[in-house]
């Protein structure tokens, strides 16, 4: 599989871990060295998901700097902050005003170059 591809779904992986810890921290109580607070972690079906996701993200990263060049495979994880911003709008309804969509491209821009 062709290493912007790759990226693409590890990028995925670390974006959809970040929404699922963001949801599951919404759940869970305010700090403490409970039971209670430990089991409203543990009994978080989103922080479970979200360490899947970072877990498959992880093992697709190890395959990534493993078989393709690291100079090329780390920028292109950047990719992840794309897909932060697109979560951020549909997910949590946040505003992204025109300096941040700018960034945005400027970063696919980037991760094209690097790939061709």
């Amino acid at each position: 599989m062709p290493l912007l591809l790759l990226a693409i779904l590890q990028s995925a992986l670390l974006a959809g871990g970040q929404v699922l810890l963001k949801f599951a921290l919404a759940k869970m109580l305010p700090f403490a060295w409970t039971l209670d607070f430990w089991r409203s972690v543990f009994m978080n079906w989103q922080f479970a998901a979200c360490g899947l996701c970072y877990g498959a993200g992880s093992i697709l990263w190890f395959y990534i700097i493993k078989n393709h060049p690291f100079s090329m495979a780390y920028p292109l994880v950047s990719l992840s902050y794309v897909f932060g911003m697109i979560a951020a709008i549909v997910f949590f309804h946040e505003p992204v005003n025109l300096m941040k969509w700018i960034g945005v491209l400027l970063i696919m821009l980037g991760c094209y170059f690097i790939a061709k």
